[in-house]
């Protein structure tokens, strides 16, 4: 179970992935009521999923639901957006791939669409990976277009002095003193001289990263709206944890969630409530 986060710190580590990771919170109920159904239970204002393949549950943004297309096909939703039966996995690119290789893929999702009548493609962990990819870049492209993101050393470096800056990310070909600089600048911030707090480094060259944000020569980026670093901290968390990158560094303002390490401090970290939404099945 995650604890609330700590509105005083700063937002970048993401939850610890895998076993034992971001298990959901299961409300006492009275003795004489029946046990609730831990399919159903919520993490704050979020509807509850189990991975078929770890049994491990989680928030549905954590995890990356899998859909049977009209064609037989199995398909990556990260969107969750898709019509029809889905199935929700949060293991790794590694895990995944053995699952598929020993069977264990398609006997969960046998069970889960209660049909073995599909077909995974070889290719399905590329086609997640690449998913997961596009949709964390296209949440940086949607929050610099709706004016949370900063680029430019300067601006950034100013508004992480003036403890402004909620969430810091450097491309994967920044230079190290450049990354060095902001770095402080962002703990000086936030009054935490001496500690861990650092930028994450991102998987995505200063080219990919111009080319998300529809600017030139992204090497840095800043964001100081502290809902805009959760969301972009969902999107790169769930990339970085299939792709095994879960950086011990710190790029966002909540503790304990994000797109960071553990022992940091991460966007992920669930500042501002979500509004409610309907609680669903286990597979949906």
């Amino acid at each position: 179970m995650r604890n609330p986060p700590d509105e005083t710190k700063p937002l970048n580590s993401p939850p610890a992935r895998g076993r034992g990771r971001g298990r959901a919170a299961t409300a006492a109920a009275p003795a004489d009521s029946p046990s609730p159904d831990p399919s159903r239970m919520r993490e704050g204002n979020e509807p509850v999923r189990k991975c078929i393949l770890s049994g491990e549950r989680d928030v549905r943004p954590h995890l990356v639901r899998l859909a049977l297309a009209p064609d037989g096909q199995i398909h990556p939703d990260v969107r969750a957006k898709a019509p029809g039966r889905g199935a929700w996995i949060g293991v790794t690119r590694l895990e995944l791939e053995a699952a598929i290789k020993k069977g264990k893929l398609k006997g969960a999702l046998a069970r889960a669409f209660k049909t073995g009548e599909f077909t995974i493609a070889p290719e399905l962990p590329a086609m997640i990976e690449s998913a997961l990819e596009r949709n964390a870049l296209d949440r940086l492209g949607l929050e610099s277009r709706s004016g949370t993101v900063l680029i430019g050393s300067d601006r950034i470096e100013q508004n992480a002095r003036s403890g402004k800056l909620k969430a810091l990310y450097h491309a994967s070909d920044a230079a190290e003193d450049g990354n060095r600089k902001l770095d402080q600048a962002w703990r000086i911030g936030n009054d935490v001289e001496g500690s861990g707090l650092r930028g994450l480094a991102l998987p995505a060259s200063r080219t990919i990263l111009a080319l998300a944000l529809g600017r030139q020569n992204v090497v840095h980026i800043g964001l100081t709206d502290r809902a805009a670093a959760k969301r972009v901290s969902e999107a790169l968390d769930r990339w970085l944890h299939f792709i095994g990158s879960e950086p011990s560094s710190v790029s966002c303002e909540t503790a304990s969630q994000g797109a960071s390490a553990s022992q940091n401090i991460g966007a992920s970290g669930s500042t501002g409530q979500r509004p409610a939404v309907d609680m669903t099945e286990e597979f949906e």
